[in-house]
């Protein structure tokens, strides 16, 4: 079992999705039979056509295994990484250099062995989260366990134990809650991120396996997906479901993300598309408002973030590529080629200079995107759509404009402000709200 990959249920799934293909998790015995790996020791080749050739990249090698999550810590100075090796590691990015890992905690200069962690874990890591102050990781893990650790020292602080696989876990922005996302009894679990006591286990909060979690920028609320492709959100404080979302997707959600304001979700899935929620709660309830979009993979989606100002949207996907999404108009803006299997997991750094995504193949791809807006293709590309850039009406901020829209309302406002307005969102079968 993979995370955001393949929970259980997935066998059911597959006559809603039709014949699977390349870039569909659920062909992974025809994708095992047809890949061709590169020989040991050999970078993968630039193409030349895509847009990654004019992309700088760095590959991080170290793990053994399927690298299943990622993320930007030290205020974008250093990067950590879990992994089916049952590792998680901490690298220093621009130099690529691994410079502690939860096997052997290393010293960058020296490679002296400071300390080695007190235990690990037993079986595949399916996600870590990192605290906002970079001192502590969380990892969930196949073995049944969540474990917190001391990114300083190596010592592993708690470790708590479950009756199901735990397929995702996050930490909250306050430090003060970890939640986590189970199999089989479809549960989310809510712990106190200090002590490993458990404060409240919602079982068979889903139909599914809950295949994916997060918190609101406020700490106070839970947003989880499931492969019985609702989303879900849960309240802290009153203990209970605020809003359930029936049919959120045609197939498996795999990942979820607030943005910053806490007023937008984005989900993933493997019916190929990414949604933008309004989940303000008065405004959701009246008019179920969302947005697609599609046209980004050609495969399943696994994962999607926000950058820290909402502009961009990156997603990876079971198709070996990452999407980088111009979120004020919802176009696809970039593709990043160059894996040699799934993308797992993506993130962003704070000032959107980089992109960095963790793969099946057992690597993870820092990419420069600083000067992306500059490469002739992206131009073309733009030129192409009818893109240009226009100023909100509403929020005032500029945003990229499809000229070919033809709609007088979309010229004049951007995708959030246009998610806001009640009068768009008169739709003839909104999703269910409970």
């Amino acid at each position: 079992m993979e995370r955001r990959g393949r929970p259980r249920g997935v066998r059911e799934e597959k006559g809603r999705c039709g014949a699977a293909g390349p870039g569909d998790p659920l062909a992974v015995r025809e994708a095992t039979q047809t890949s061709s790996p590169q020989p040991p020791g050999q970078e993968p080749r630039r193409h030349v056509h895509d847009h990654r050739a004019q992309i700088p990249f760095k590959i991080l090698k170290g793990h053994k295994h399927v690298v299943s999550s990622c993320h930007f810590c030290f205020e974008d100075n250093k990067i950590i990484s879990s992994s089916f090796d049952r590792t998680v590691k901490l690298w220093a990015p621009i130099k690529c250099l691994l410079i502690v890992s939860l096997n052997l905690f290393k010293d960058a200069a020296t490679g002296v062995n400071i300390n080695d962690f007190e235990e690990k874990h037993t079986a595949p890591i399916s996600g870590c989260s990192l605290s906002a102050d970079s001192k502590r990781v969380i990892t969930s893990s196949y073995d049944k366990t969540i474990k917190a650790w001391d990114v300083e020292t190596g010592k592993m602080l708690w470790s708590l134990s479950h009756e199901n696989i735990i397929l995702s876990c996050r930490i909250s922005p306050d430090g003060k809650y970890v939640v986590s996302g189970l199999d089989v009894e479809n549960a989310i679990c809510v712990t106190e991120a200090e002590s490993g006591i458990n404060i409240k286990y919602v079982r068979d909060h889903h139909k599914r396996p809950v295949t994916g979690c997060c918190f609101d920028p406020d700490s106070q609320r839970v947003a989880s997906v499931s492969s019985d492709r609702t989303i879900k959100i849960w309240d802290i404080t009153a203990r209970t479901t605020l809003l359930t979302i029936q049919e959120a997707h045609s197939n498996i959600i795999s990942d979820c993300c607030f943005t910053f304001s806490g007023h937008f979700l984005c989900t993933a899935s493997w019916d190929k598309t990414l949604k933008i929620w309004d989940v303000k709660t008065g405004e959701f309830r009246h008019h179920g408002a969302c947005i697609s979009l599609m046209r980004g993979h050609e495969g399943s989606i696994s994962s999607c973030l926000f950058s820290q100002d909402a502009s961009l949207l990156v997603s990876g996907a079971y198709d070996k590529t990452v999407a980088v999404w111009d979120v004020a108009e919802g176009y696809r803006k970039l593709i990043l080629k160059g894996h040699q299997d799934w993308v797992m997991d993506v993130a962003i750094s704070s000032n959107r200079k980089w992109i960095l995504s963790a793969s099946k193949d057992s690597t993870m791809r820092l990419w420069d995107i600083e000067k992306a807006d500059n490469i002739p293709e992206v131009i073309e590309n733009k030129l192409a759509m009818g893109i240009t850039v226009a100023q909100c009406e509403d929020c005032k901020k500029a945003f990229s404009l499809l000229q070919s829209n033809g709609n007088s309302e979309d010229e004049a406002k951007c995708v959030f402000c246009r998610l806001a307005s009640p009068s768009r969102w008169e739709l003839p079968s909104p999703p269910e709200v409970n």
